[in-house]
Order: structure tokens, then sequence, then C-alpha cells
């Protein structure tokens, strides 16, 4: 009876070894599982916490901007946009050289390729002196940076 016993405990042991098992095989699925899930809601949470500084910023701008109680805000300025490509288009219509274009706005040659790269882009200002040269027509143009260089010819 001993070795029956023995076949018995052997064989329960067997079982109980093989149900661990696969309960623990289930519980490492689980983890995985919700391991990946933990890191996808981190992933999102980010994006929100970036998505809602963006817009935290956007709204300190605009609230700068709105007026005072019995202050009168002027007519807004019309958006000015800029486009590599447009400008670079201006330049050749015109016929300017990169340093001619640069002197009418205020900028150096070398602005002048960055933006017409696309490597950089005019502030506010030099956007309201590009949108002045919009204007002018390639006679125009000439005469103005005809203007500019006579007096820097009597300095010298």
């Amino acid at each position: 009876m001993s070795t029956l016993a023995a076949a018995l405990k052997g064989e329960i042991e067997a079982a109980a070894r093989r149900a661990a098992r696969e309960q623990q095989e289930a519980l490492r699925r689980s983890l995985w599982q919700s391991r990946a899930e933990v890191q996808e809601l981190r992933r999102q949470l980010g994006a929100m916490e970036r998505r809602l500084a963006r817009l935290e910023r956007g709204n300190a701008v605009v609230d700068r901007r709105l007026p005072r109680a019995g202050e009168v805000q002027p007519p807004a300025a019309p958006q000015l946009r800029f486009s590599a490509k447009g400008f670079a288009g201006l330049r050749r219509r015109l016929g300017l050289s990169a340093a001619a274009m640069g002197s009418l706005v205020g900028v150096t040659a070398q602005s002048v390729y960055k933006w017409e790269d696309g490597k950089a882009r005019p502030r506010a200002g030099q956007l309201q002196a590009i949108a002045a040269v919009r204007t002018l027509g390639k006679r125009e143009a000439v005469a103005r940076l005809a203007q500019r260089e006579a007096p820097a010819r009597l300095r010298a």
C-alpha cells in the first residue's frame, strides 16, 4: 500500500504543480498586459500635459491682449503670413540680390538666405517691412535702393 500512497502523493503533487504553473502563467500575462496599459496611459498623459501647456501658453498671450475695463482697443491689424517660397519668388520677381533685398527689408543677406531656405522666420517688424516691399514694383525697388545707397556714399 505504501507504493500506492507514494504514487498517489506524486500524482497529486504533479497536478498541484501544473495548476500552480497555469495560474502563475495567467498572472504573468495579466501583469504584462497591465504594464503595457500603464505605459500607454503614461504616454497619453504626457501628450495631454504637453497639449495643456501649449494651450495655457496660448491663453496667456490672449489674456494679455484682452482690453481692461474702460479701455478702448484699436482695430486689429491684419495677420501677416510668410512663405519661404513666396519670399524667394518676390525677390526673383523684383530681380534683386539677397543683399539688395536685405537692404530693403533692413536685414543681412544671410537672413534673406535663411528665410528662403526655411531655416529661419522673420520677426513681426521684419514681416511689416516685407509686406511693404511686396507692394513695390521693380522700378520702385531699384529707386529705393538707390536712395539708401546715396547717403551711404556721402558719409564715406
